[in-house]
């Protein structure tokens, strides 16, 4: 194995403890920032961008007016709804310290690989009872190349199972430069139709398609995870459609569909930004189970939500 670089920073924006669905045992699971795809449904829409982003959630102000007093660049403007001029806010997070409400959040951080595997390693006691580990997800990890190639090898010399989660949306070099330091992936698809997925997504999916055969042919295990989404791919055609892509793979046994949630609606008003999926409502629980068994009769084993 080359020296680890563990100086090599990245952009981390959340670390949660203790997760059961996103790998086998108990994980952590790293959330990194930036992500080349624009899902309308994205429940978690401060992963998207790679720069830190300022969040306000006006339910906790109290028009102290300290942010106002600190801000150098004139971004904060209590004239406007969101309380930010995004465009004059350079993330300095001045505002944020004197927070003292916590109305105002940094989405995101700069971290070193020591940073985040010195964090990781508070769990280690957990993933070695319960054969667990660590999964990174986003964002897109492969939109950090580097930094996520550095941080799998860091914890493989841990010697603790490795999971990503990925939309396979990225360049080859950098899917190729990860894949050796991974033992599980989770794999997202979300629709074969190209043209739909470029107008739901922002992006066609035949770079998907391709690296999809890219990781199968390295040989791991791999899930493949489908969301969901009414009017978008939830027909059993659609379901269909990706099991018997997923099958042909050669290395997939398992699907999880996970239906549609609005759980990250909140965000996109802490962001400013407008929630494109109001009025959509969740599938029901007997349609997925309809999609599942569409799923089974392709040959596969399929999981909703990952968990049942």
């Amino acid at each position: 194995m080359n020296q680890l670089k563990l100086k090599v920073k990245g952009t981390v924006f959340d670390l949660q403890r203790f997760s059961l669905h996103d790998g086998p045992g108990i994980r952590t699971i790293v959330f990194l920032k930036g992500c080349p795809l624009s899902c309308r449904w994205c429940s978690n829409p401060e992963s998207q961008p790679k720069n830190l982003q300022l969040m306000y959630m006006s339910k906790n102000c109290m028009d102290c007016k300290q942010c106002l007093k600190v801000c150098p660049t004139g971004a904060i403007d209590f004239h406007l709804s969101s309380r930010i001029n995004h465009s004059k806010c350079n993330q300095c997070g001045k505002c944020v310290e004197v927070c003292y409400c916590n109305a105002l959040n940094m989405a995101g951080a700069i971290q070193t690989v020591e940073e985040v595997v010195a964090e990781l390693e508070k769990d280690t006691i957990h993933y070695r009872r319960s054969g667990g580990g660590i999964t990174l997800s986003g964002g897109e990890p492969l939109a950090q190349p580097e930094f996520t190639e550095e941080l799998l090898k860091a914890c493989k010399v841990k010697g603790w199972h490795t999971a990503i989660e990925t939309t396979a949306y990225a360049s080859e070099d950098a899917l190729k430069s990860v894949l050796p330091w991974v033992d599980l992936v989770l794999l997202d698809i979300k629709h074969m139709d190209s043209h739909k997925h470029q107008a739901y997504i922002g992006q066609t999916n035949e770079i998907i398609l391709k690296n999809c055969k890219t990781i199968a042919a390295a040989g791991l295990q791999v899930i493949v995870r489908i969301p969901i989404i009414p009017n978008f791919n939830d027909s059993i055609g659609d379901v269909e459609a990706i099991a018997a892509f997923a099958r042909s793979l050669g290395v997939v046994e398992e699907i999880h569909i996970l239906p549609y949630h609005r759980l990250g609606q909140s965000k996109y008003e802490y962001l400013g930004h407008e929630y494109q999926m109001k009025g959509v409502e969740s599938p029901k629980k007997d349609h997925m189970m309809s999609l599942k068994k569409a799923i089974e009769v392709c040959g596969l084993s399929c999981k909703i939500g990952g968990i049942s």
